[in-house]
């Protein structure tokens, strides 16, 4: 009999890794704050709990996709909550880009229910999540990630394993942020000096997406000036940016660049640009250059 497993999170990202754990033949017992964006995954198979702390089966695996650490917290240590239904023996797989700090916290918490934290923050879009697509760094206890290896390979298309340590995949996943909102404002500028000396943006996007296929998408999409819908939201970018910061002080790392992203992202958020995609902070070096916006 398949397995049921538990998921909380049907935002852009939930849903469609939820659908794809469906599709690959596991059953779902699904929650999210708000019921309505539930009614596909319904109509696929899955059952709607009314809470949160419901979707758990004792021994069980249950799955968060949440916005930040205050949302995954907020499920893992309210009364009830699903780690105590999970119990003895449960698994809580972690897909959220939060803190290392807050991971490690809920694996100890965990860990006074018997329940295992499994890391497991994820690269890649909606489009990606859709397609199976997504690449997954995760770190936890060794036997636990490897009971949970088949839901992963069932939502990505590799596994990126960074030991037991609870936080070790939050800080990778932070680091590969860093690179991508590095790319993004690198881009946004290398756009602003092609036109301003009367080179096309799509011209320059074209070869940029031979030159380096990694940075293909977001060149497109910024040149175009596509960014909505939004596939990671611009406000959420400024999160993960803090979250780089928070640990880099921690850890002794000075991060120039990230203090620049910083204040771009901070910048484009006050302008009103919170939920488009993370990619219209490009908008700022063109503005910053007085360039038209259309």
């Amino acid at each position: 009999m398949p397995e049921t497993l538990g998921f909380i999170g049907l935002g852009n990202m939930g849903e469609p890794i939820a659908a794809n754990l469906l599709r690959a033949g596991y059953n779902l017992r699904i929650f999210n704050r708000t019921a309505p964006k539930a009614a596909r995954l319904v109509e696929q198979g899955a059952t709607l709990a009314a809470r949160s702390s419901e979707v758990a089966s004792a021994g069980g695996i249950v799955l968060t996709m949440l916005a930040d650490d205050r949302a995954v917290e907020e499920v893992c240590l309210g009364t009830p909550s699903f780690v105590e239904k999970l119990g003895a023996g449960g698994i809580h797989v972690s897909c959220s880009t939060i803190s290392p700090v807050t991971s490690r916290r809920l694996a100890d918490h965990h860990a006074e229910h018997d329940v295992r934290y499994v890391a497991s923050p994820v690269f890649g879009r909606p489009d990606a999540a859709a397609a199976k697509r997504l690449w997954v760094s995760t770190s936890g206890p060794a036997a636990a990630k490897e009971r949970v290896r088949p839901l992963l390979n069932a939502i990505g298309q590799g596994i990126f394993d960074f030991g037991e340590d609870a936080g070790a995949a939050n800080v990778a996943k932070l680091c590969g942020n860093f690179l991508v909102a590095s790319s993004i404002e690198t881009l946004g500028e290398m756009f602003v000096l092609a036109e301003k000396n009367g080179v096309s943006r799509k011209a320059v996007a074209e070869m940029i997406a031979k030159l380096s296929p990694l940075h293909g998408g977001y060149a497109n999409q910024i040149a175009d000036r596509k960014f909505e819908p939004a596939g990671f939201r611009l406000v959420l970018g400024l999160k993960d940016i803090n979250l780089i910061a928070q640990v880099a002080e921690a850890s002794g790392t000075p991060m120039p660049l990230a203090s620049l992203l910083h204040n771009r992202w901070v910048s484009a958020v006050a302008k009103g640009r919170g939920d488009l995609d993370w990619s219209a902070v490009a908008l700022n070096s063109a503005e910053d250059a007085g360039l038209n916006q259309n």
